[in-house]
């Protein structure tokens, strides 16, 4: 299965990690294209210098582990589409030419469930996906989040517990399952 990663999901970094963790175990194939890894990078600057060079590091790591992932279209497929916010017809364009089956996003009022049908798509939170596939494998997300969790409290230099950081980076469904 074929997931396009919308910018919103891709930014922050513990829903980033543990998507990529989950599709890193075989889940699903992540996508997006060059202009959602440019958007991160452009909202990155609002960290200053540290924040740029930490995304740019970062999106360069996503482009060495998934060179796959990076989906490109013709201009003219972006043209063709409508959307109530014409600047997120990029991300469409990109799951149409990816053949995603799901766009992953937190942006629901700007990609209308029966729009996205005609495509042949649906969208899907973060957090509800990650807790659907928690109840199908709750295994592997467990592993997964404990190495998002390690991760966590390596770099902050605190001791995160489970929930409050599933709860901070907007996955707390899926913090409230995992304990």
């Amino acid at each position: 299965m074929k997931l396009l990663l919308d910018t919103c999901v891709i930014y922050p970094t513990v829903m980033r990690q543990m998507l990529l963790g989950v599709a890193g175990k075989g889940v699903f194939t992540p996508l997006w294209s060059a202009r959602i890894i440019g958007e991160w990078q452009r909202a990155a600057q609002k960290l200053g210098p540290e924040g740029v060079a930490q995304a740019g590091a970062e999106a360069a790591l996503l482009a060495a582990n998934w060179p796959e992932a990076e989906v490109r279209y013709a201009p003219s497929l972006e043209a063709r589409l409508w959307l109530p916010d014409p600047a997120d017809r990029h991300v469409l364009a990109a799951a149409i030419a990816g053949s995603a089956e799901l766009i992953v996003t937190l942006n629901a009022k700007d990609f209308p469930r029966n729009t996205l049908a005609e495509e042949g798509l649906t969208r899907v939170d973060p957090d509800g996906y990650l807790h659907g596939v928690w109840r199908a494998q709750p295994e592997l997300v467990v592993q997964v989040a404990h190495d998002v969790l390690d991760e966590a409290n390596r770099l902050s230099g605190r001791a995160w517990e489970m929930r409050a950081l599933m709860k901070k980076a907007r996955l707390s469904r899926l913090g409230k399952a995992l304990g």
